[in-house]
């Protein structure tokens, strides 16, 4: 688990103890109007995935199957579910479940699913949301204060009495082990919880590319493609103009939490993002594709000089900062004040937009760091994550 997504595994924590992480093995079935079984229909592998690991998506016919093999890190088993035309007489069979498509209701469990919803226009199907005060879209708070997104309380203890009397068509499930009770319940009554492994992706564009897991439930396969593509394109576009310079700005990350330094492994998805946007990671060499936990004379012995702080957990201030520890100060990117914070970055009920966005908008991201590490390639960009603390 990277920095970034510690901290917000401990937001999530915190309101559900939550801002957990999500969710998901999934594999859907979108169908035909016979009952074939699985082993007399030809397999049709999908090859429209170039970055997503977590899950898979197979045509058998009419039924479109999407496995998730990583719904949460270490899983053991991979969840399949089909997704068959309306009205289609397919058993469950050996699928996780069987969902009649397209899904006009539904229910997510982290808000970074909000963002995919709506590029694809199916916001309108949301009915359902644990804890929407931690939901920052302008768009999706719109329907919630309308009272179209029923709160159904805390991701691990959900009304199960309420959700069962809305009976969204499926939930988009989060879970960091799969052992939800709520979501069991759920599915006894019938409601089906299909599992989104998109933050155990170690790639930025590898998250976002999840948008395809959710398009076979609403039939809008082509317009995620498009989707992708673009922000692919974006992405890439970035990263080639990053390489004009030589220069290359050392970078730390993550702060104290308790005795910890907390702050991304080297093969993490934020140690990506920095070497993409050729920065120097001072871990960069590092195996660790989550976030690495060191003391802090380990962390002062290699970064008191770099140029650059990245994302110093939940300040907002260097008055923060220093009030909270006194040997933030001794670094000189604090000195220098080149310390730069996606959490003043919030939306109406002070969310951080971090959490819910950036997963589906690695590009963004992107830019911001290259702005930050190399501003003269882009003196005109104006950031939208990360801003140079107050």
């Amino acid at each position: 688990m990277t920095f970034v997504s510690f901290c917000f595994f401990y937001l999530y924590c915190m309101k559900k103890n939550q801002f957990l992480f999500l969710v998901v093995i999934a594999l859907f079935i979108s169908s035909c109007n016979t009952t074939p079984k699985a082993t007399e229909t030809v397999t049709q592998p999908d090859t429209s995935l170039s970055y997503a690991k977590g899950f898979h998506i197979e045509k058998k016919e009419n039924i479109t199957l999407i496995t998730v093999t990583s719904p949460w890190p270490e899983a053991q088993q991979p969840y399949v579910y089909a997704l068959v035309p309306k009205g289609s007489n397919i058993q469950k069979d050996t699928y996780n479940a069987v969902i009649e498509v397209p899904v006009t209701t539904t229910m997510a469990t982290s808000t970074t699913h909000i963002p995919a919803l709506e590029a694809l226009n199916a916001t309108e199907t949301l009915v359902a949301f644990p804890d929407t005060q931690y939901i920052s879209s302008e768009r999706t708070r719109q329907r919630i204060e309308s009272g179209k997104i029923t709160d159904v309380g805390m991701n691990e203890n959900i009304n199960t009495e309420l959700l069962l009397d809305i009976a969204p068509e499926v939930i988009f499930g989060f879970s960091i082990n799969g052992q939800n009770k709520a979501y069991q319940t759920l599915e006894r009554s019938g409601i089906p919880v299909v599992y989104n492994g998109d933050w155990t992706e170690q790639t930025p564009l590898g998250k976002a590319e999840w948008i395809k897991f959710f398009a076979p439930f609403f039939g809008k396969e082509k317009e995620a493609d498009s989707i992708f593509k673009t922000i692919e394109k974006s992405y890439n576009s970035a990263k080639d103009l990053a390489t004009q310079t030589a220069e290359q700005p050392t970078v730390l990350s993550g702060a104290m939490f308790k005795d910890v330094w907390y702050l991304p492994g080297g093969q993490s998805w934020m140690a990506q993002f920095i070497t993409d946007a050729n920065g120097a990671y001072l871990w960069a060499t590092n195996e660790d594709t989550g976030s690495l936990a060191l003391s802090f004379e380990n962390v002062y012995d290699k970064a008191q000089q770099a140029d650059i702080w990245l994302g110093p957990g939940q300040f907002t201030s260097y008055e923060q900062m220093s009030s909270t520890n006194s040997a933030y100060t001794d670094f000189e990117a604090y000195q220098k004040h080149k310390v730069y914070t996606y959490s003043n970055t919030k939306g109406s009920t002070g969310g951080l937009l971090y959490y819910e966005l950036a997963p589906n908008r690695p590009d963004i991201v992107l830019k911001d760091i290259i702005h930050i590490l190399h501003p003269e390639i882009t003196p005109e960009y104006e950031p939208f994550f990360f801003k140079p603390l107050e």
